[in-house]
């Protein structure tokens, strides 16, 4: 068993492990997790609601399920944390929004109810930016999530609490959730790991919310952040069981055939041709060396499309914006988040129906010469963003700014917009600031990602933030 220290500190596999043995109690664990909350949130303004006497009944539960011998999930008595854009039975689904602060949810959503029934003792909601769409976390309902290892630094987003709670050692996993980077950024800000799923992997829905546009169906993903890979792991298969009412839920292996060695990794420092900041290299040229010393055969190629593909992101999601999220942001939303959505609309181009359509069959096409390449290589190595972590609010400085943060961000949008699987792996902290990478296999080929991810992690530990 691995968990040492503080209590808080372990992993939800440790968790886990010792709760089914009877080494520790759930009690005992949640308590802990409670304790860390309650000394550093102040600071950081991750956990926005938290029940704590809920929690603890909750874990209570879980330790007489294993007094009676029951059957055991595999996150039995183990603390997790929720977005607070997503379903959670009595509680708002605030979505960082004031007027949507008593939206209580009747139900939980699918991998919420998921989490659940694996056994998950839910000690808290996270925050999110207002509509979850900015790359920083702050709102007027909730107020501003600071990174746990530099507060000068944003902490990513829209799952910046989900990141940052994991990142301070509030709980071993959290749920978030990524469309265009909203899981991998706010890894990559924080020095964790965050797990992008194949779209059709984990069941999504949420009562409290109208029907979603197309581009959310294509793009949108429920997924796991964690301190450890085995984490994630454990995390993804308990959120990917079966649901009915997430229509393009897919009923596909976790694991998919061996592969033939050694494996072929394609490397590109510099996808898009426009420059890459220096640490941002080394961070991606560092992660291809640990490979290459565990036997992957990297080679330094240049993506399918990857530009065009990160462009048609953009043009098919911000238009999707402007129809379906731009009535309610001018209604409700907080003047920073008016104001960058407004920004990057002003930015985009709109499009006619025939313009959009085209879109879609483009992104089809692109798709396609993806999975014929990961065919060839079967994982691709590349910079989850091409700048290092933001400051605070940096996206709040006008158009020009945004078009520059949009550039920087191009490497999570291109593979959103394909529905690939993709995880932000970090690979240092250097000087307070956090660096990592990303990988990403076909369709479905999620343990791929993370057994390369499990080689990054053995390489380039990286230690709960000092608070």
């Amino acid at each position: 068993m691995r968990g040492t220290g503080e209590l808080w500190s372990w992993d939800a596999v440790d968790i886990a492990r010792a709760v089914r043995t009877r080494l520790i109690s759930s009690r005992e664990a949640v308590l802990a997790c409670l304790g860390r909350i309650e000394e550093v949130n102040p600071r950081i303004n991750a956990v926005v609601e938290m029940r704590a006497e809920e929690a603890l009944d909750m874990a209570d539960a879980a330790d007489r399920a294993v007094c009676r011998g029951a059957d055991i999930g595999p996150l039995l008595g183990v603390p997790v944390t929720i977005k607070i854009n997503v379903d959670q039975a009595l509680y708002a689904t605030s979505n960082g929004v004031v007027a949507f602060k008593d939206r209580v949810a009747s139900q939980d959503s699918p991998v919420v109810a998921n989490l659940r029934k694996a056994g998950a003792v839910f000690i808290g909601r996270t925050n999110t930016p207002a509509f979850s769409h900015r790359w920083f976390t702050a709102n007027d309902a909730h107020g501003e999530t600071l990174n746990p290892r530099n507060e000068r630094l944003t902490p990513g987003g829209s799952s910046g609490g989900a990141a940052s709670a994991v990142a301070a050692g509030f709980g071993p996993l959290a749920l978030g959730n990524d469309y265009g980077g909203s899981i991998r950024y706010p890894a990559y800000a924080c020095g964790v790991l965050g797990l992008r799923p194949t779209i059709g992997r984990v069941p999504a829905f949420n009562a409290t919310s109208v029907e979603r546009p197309v581009t959310a169906h294509l793009m949108s993903v429920q997924g796991p952040l964690a301190r450890t890979v085995r984490d994630l792991r454990v995390g993804l298969a308990a959120m990917a069981a079966a649901d009915p009412r997430d229509p393009c839920w897919t009923p596909a292996p976790l694991d998919g055939p061996s592969l033939f060695r050694p494996i072929r990794v394609a490397m590109s420092v510099d996808p898009f041709g426009r420059g890459v900041h220096p640490s941002v290299e080394d961070s991606v040229r560092t992660a291809a060396r640990c490979l290459t010393n565990a036997g992957y055969l990297v080679e330094e190629v240049q993506l399918p499309r990857i530009s065009e593909a990160a462009d048609l992101w953009t043009l098919l999601a911000m238009n999707d914006s402007r129809r379906a999220l731009l009535p309610a942001v001018l209604a409700y939303g907080d003047a920073a988040t008016q104001h960058v959505l407004q920004t990057m609309l002003h930015n985009t181009p709109q499009v006619d129906l025939d313009s959009y359509t085209e879109g879609l069959e483009r992104r089809t096409t692109i798709l396609r010469e993806w999975l014929i390449f990961l065919e060839r290589f079967p994982l691709a190595l590349l910079p989850v963003s091409m700048e290092p972590p933001f400051e605070q609010h940096l996206d709040l400085q006008g158009a020009e700014v945004m078009g520059s943060i949009m550039k920087a961000q191009a490497p999570l949008l291109s593979l959103a917009v394909l529905g690939l699987p993709a995880i932000s792996v970090p690979t240092s902290v250097r000087g307070g600031i956090p660096l990592g990478v990303q990988l990403v296999a076909s369709r479905f080929r999620e343990d791929i990602c993370l057994d390369a991810a499990e080689v990054l992690e053995a390489q380039c530990p990286i230690p709960i933030a000092q608070l």
